[in-house]
């Protein structure tokens, strides 16, 4: 069943290491725990992420390079919206109502 709340998601493309050349879905505004966003790859599926650090040791992706994920993730019940950037103000407010969640 899809979602009806939009989730805006960021596809980015690690740059080397092991993971080299995977593609990582880091959804900018659904906190996780204090700093940390949720995120999702194909192996090792949901779990959470330093946004900035991620950015660091990924590139951005094309669309041809995230339709694997983007399918896999409308499956399992995702309504995307596909956003190159966060903004921050938006952040903010997203990780201040986290803080009530966690509170």
């Amino acid at each position: 069943m899809k979602d009806k709340h939009i989730t805006e998601v960021t596809f980015r493309k690690y740059k080397s290491g092991f993971s080299k050349g995977e593609i990582l879905a880091l959804f900018p505004y659904v906190i996780s725990t204090d700093h940390f966003v949720d995120c999702y790859e194909h192996c090792g599926q949901h779990g959470s992420a330093d946004y900035k650090h991620c950015l660091s040791i990924t590139t951005p992706t094309t669309k041809e390079e995230s339709k694997d994920l983007t399918r896999e993730l409308k499956s399992i019940g995702y309504n995307l919206k596909v956003v190159k950037k966060r903004q921050h103000n938006k952040y903010l407010d997203a990780y201040k109502e986290s803080k009530k969640r966690f509170a």
